[in-house]
């Protein structure tokens, strides 16, 4: 893998990263709407569904979107976290593994943070973390994404009140696929 397409993945992970803890700014959205995509391919159409999808939105209404799908009131309809996806609760065994690994690997959850180690998007800001090492990143991939990520991404396809962030999961989802067929072929 060259460092240009190194430096790719490290930025899209956190572009998801981003989209998945918060809905975006206005100059977010412009941004990424923006942007410049050269190429074909799975994560290029991908990629512009989400510039689409930011062109027929404003950050008042991804907020809205946000907040329904991912907060909710009481409980949220759309889980953001692993232990859900592989154990059915919060806070449960998959969290516990997962936070040993991260101290294996010196990652610590920042203080500002709310969310548990498990969100999405903290699983996006860990493998951010770990460019330079493949080896480390396939093997965090597949015991803390590749189980559960597409789960993730059906629940907000067949939610009723998702839009943008369908386009948002079509990204996810097309890069989680790209991700594991590249892990397989090391």
């Amino acid at each position: 893998m060259t460092e240009d397409e190194e430096y790719a993945r490290s930025e899209l992970y956190g572009v998801l990263s981003m989209l998945f803890y918060g809905p975006p700014s206005q100059a977010v959205l412009d941004l990424i709407e923006g942007a410049a995509i050269e190429g074909d391919g799975v994560l290029a159409d991908a990629w512009r569904g989400l510039q689409t999808a930011c062109s027929q939105t404003d950050a008042e209404r991804a907020r809205d979107e946000y907040e329904a799908l991912f907060i909710g009131v009481g409980k949220a309809e759309i889980m953001l976290y692993g232990s859900y996806y592989l154990s059915g609760f919060l806070m449960e065994k998959p969290l516990v593994a997962l936070r040993s690994d991260l101290a294996r690997l010196g990652l610590e959850r920042s203080e500002h943070l709310s969310e548990s180690e498990d969100h999405f998007a903290a699983l996006c800001d860990a493998m951010r973390l770990l460019h330079g090492s493949i080896a480390t990143q396939k093997e965090f991939f597949g015991s803390h994404i590749q189980p559960w990520a597409n789960q993730l991404f059906d629940a907000i396809d067949a939610h009723p009140r998702a839009s943008y962030y369908r386009a948002v999961g079509g990204l996810a989802r097309s890069f989680v696929e790209v991700e594991t067929q590249a892990f397989d072929m090391d």
